[in-house]
């Protein structure tokens, strides 16, 4: 299979499996957000995704209000299990585990929501025709001064295992596949070298990383 075709595969995928969890969260009892509520809070509670809340609750953004009434999922095994089923089709596990190394050697310390976008990052690089088709080569693509785009691929951290964590931050990715922002970099704005990362789009700031296209 050509890697542009795999690619196609990979985020129609994904496409399937967030309509699947969207519907899920729908056919839920109600909820009525309180003092203190976050959708990254309330999607952890309830074993689903960000965007399966967002889509379920047609949010165009993240912002909820108090009193607001929600649907909100329950984490059933046959959702949590057509999930797993599509993750390991569209992605092998050595890859999976790639992304996973890397996500805890870039996000180790950082908020939960960090690690989920920073391997966003990765999978919109896979989706761009400016990077590399593949997991693999997206995070080990070279650069002309011999280092490579990520700092742990160069630094051996890459090598060590990741936190629980990460594997669900990377499974979290995987299954919502948001790329309204379309980041495509991400830095720390006190040890970043780069001037022309700082000229790029910024989408977001999580913790110490800021996002940009």
């Amino acid at each position: 299979m050509k890697k542009t075709s795999m690619k196609k595969w990979v985020f129609a995928s994904a496409a399937s499996l967030a309509f699947l969890v969207a519907q899920g969260i729908a056919d839920a009892a109600p909820y009525k957000v309180v003092q203190g509520d976050t959708l990254w809070g309330l999607s952890k509670q309830n074993g689903v995704t960000v965007e399966g809340l967002k889509a379920a609750n047609h949010l165009q953004n993240d912002t909820i209000y108090i009193g607001q009434t929600l649907a909100l999922g329950n984490g059933s095994p046959s959702l949590e299990a057509q999930t797993a089923s599509a993750q390991s089709s569209a992605i092998s596990a050595e890859d999976k585990d790639l992304l996973s190394r890397l996500v805890e050697a870039e996000a180790k310390g950082e908020p939960y929501e960090g690690k989920v976008a920073v391997a966003t990052v990765v999978l919109n690089r896979v989706a761009s025709p400016e990077f590399p088709n593949s997991i693999h080569d997206v995070i080990y693509q070279p650069l002309g001064n011999g280092g490579y785009e990520f700092t742990p691929v160069a630094n051996g951290a890459i090598n060590h295992p990741a936190s629980d964590d990460s594997k669900r931050a990377v499974d979290e990715a995987l299954a919502s596949q948001n790329h309204s922002s379309d980041a495509l970099y991400f830095y720390n704005p006190r040890t970043a070298k780069s001037d022309w990362l700082k000229t790029r789009q910024v989408t977001a700031t999580i913790g110490n990383h800021v996002f940009a296209k």
